[in-house]
């Protein structure tokens, strides 16, 4: 299992020095590949007898013009301008396989990150040897053990990190869950999280919390001189801004997705359309608060981690409109309604609540329904029957 650890660096003055010259070599390696890459694809286009370009190519082009054109680029470690042409690579593959969008132009500010592989650089305890270099200093010590892969160094505000990306040896690097039974979990705006057990987690809503101030360092960035030290520090303070409103933020879904996966070892979500969501103007700025695609993401590689179950509803499943106890649908349950009474049985629902007992129920017998024959689960039916045998999660299953 690859795992990576993001680490924060120390650098001394020389060492940040350097960081942000080979961030620049990287970026202008993957810009020029990149535009090199649509001039030759044009090129091939209208002459079939031209190859058309791969990364593989673009690498050997760059290092036999660099000495001449870029001599500058020889003052940074030579992993830079390659990895970056490879990062392209990937890029135009997973364009091309329908995953991602077009590579785009990387922007300085943005972008400042550049990755070595694992033979060109050493970690030992808490530093880090990087080429042309030396020793850097790590605020803690790597934390997985295994063969080491790779490692990117970014910044962030005027942080500086590594991710170090390690192979452990083993599929579960973390104790098995406690298998508390399996649980439903309901993500919403007013509370980030309301579980089947009746538990609720309030959102930190930073973003939030932090707007007015967030508002003011715009205003002062945007009356400030472009080119001046004044804008440089007004820019760095409001990106130091933007970081800590990330952190906290990610901190809190930390926190939320290892109880969940260190308690419970079957769990229900729900498939949500964040990015429709974020298209309403009344919600957006709640719903980004939240973060709810980088909880999913948490929640499935720490379930892994741990022999956990990720069991996700179709993203029509009416959870909250469907009586947990007798199963009856409601035809229309407005947002703004946080109750309702069910017409069927009587039984009086907290909106978010009902909703995370019908994932939960959806959980157990989807897990059921994977480990032995098809059974009749609250989702939509699958098209084709499921062998017996596969698991419809994220992470693998044992049955009994």
């Amino acid at each position: 299992m690859l795992i990576a650890h993001k680490i924060t660096l120390d650098p001394n003055n020389v060492q940040v020095t350097y960081f942000a010259r080979t961030c620049g070599v990287a970026r202008f390696a993957y810009n020029w590949a990149l535009a090199e890459w649509q001039r030759q694809y044009e090129a091939h286009k209208a002459d079939a007898s031209l190859p058309k370009p791969s990364q593989m190519a673009l690498r050997r082009q760059l290092n036999r013009i660099k000495g001449e054109q870029f001599p500058w680029m020889l003052d940074v470690t030579k992993n830079a301008p390659q990895m970056a042409i490879i990062q392209l690579g990937a890029a135009f593959k997973n364009f091309f396989a329908g995953r991602a969008k077009y590579p785009k132009f990387r922007k300085k500010g943005l972008h400042d990150r550049f990755s070595l592989t694992n033979d060109q650089f050493s970690v030992d305890a808490s530093r880090i040897r990087i080429p042309n270099l030396g020793w850097v200093r790590m605020r803690e010590s790597l934390r997985f053990t295994g063969k080491i892969m790779s490692a990117t160094v970014s910044r962030v505000a005027d942080r500086w990190f590594v991710s170090i990306t390690v192979d452990t040896p083993n599929d579960l690097p973390l104790p098995n869950a406690e298998n508390q039974g399996a649980v439903g979990v309901d993500l919403g705006v007013s509370a980030l999280a309301t579980l089947s057990t009746g538990e609720v987690v309030a959102g930190p809503k930073a973003h939030k919390a932090l707007l007015s101030r967030m508002q003011r360092l715009s205003r002062g960035l945007s009356r400030k001189v472009k080119g001046s030290e004044n804008r440089k520090k007004a820019k760095a303070k409001l990106a130091r801004l933007h970081a800590r409103i990330s952190n906290i933020r990610k901190d809190a879904l930390h926190q939320l997705t290892t109880d969940l996966t260190r308690r419970f070892h079957t769990i229900g979500i729900e498939d949500l359309n964040v990015r429709g969501m974020v298209k309403n103007r009344h919600l957006s700025r709640a719903v980004s608060d939240m973060g709810f695609f980088e909880f999913r993401r948490q929640l499935e590689y720490k379930a892994a981690q741990r022999g956990g179950m990720i069991v996700v509803a179709d993203r029509w499943y009416p959870s909250s409109k469907t009586c947990s106890g007798c199963d009856h649908k409601l035809g229309v349950l407005p947002l703004s309604a946080r109750g309702w009474t069910c017409p069927a049985c009587g039984f009086v629902h907290d909106r978010d609540v009902n909703a995370a007992i019908n994932l939960r129920n959806l959980a157990v017998s989807s897990t059921v329904s994977a480990c032995g024959e098809e059974g009749s689960g609250l989702g939509r039916k699958p098209k084709a029957k499921p062998a017996s045998v596969k698991q419809e999660s994220s992470s693998k299953a044992t049955c009994g």
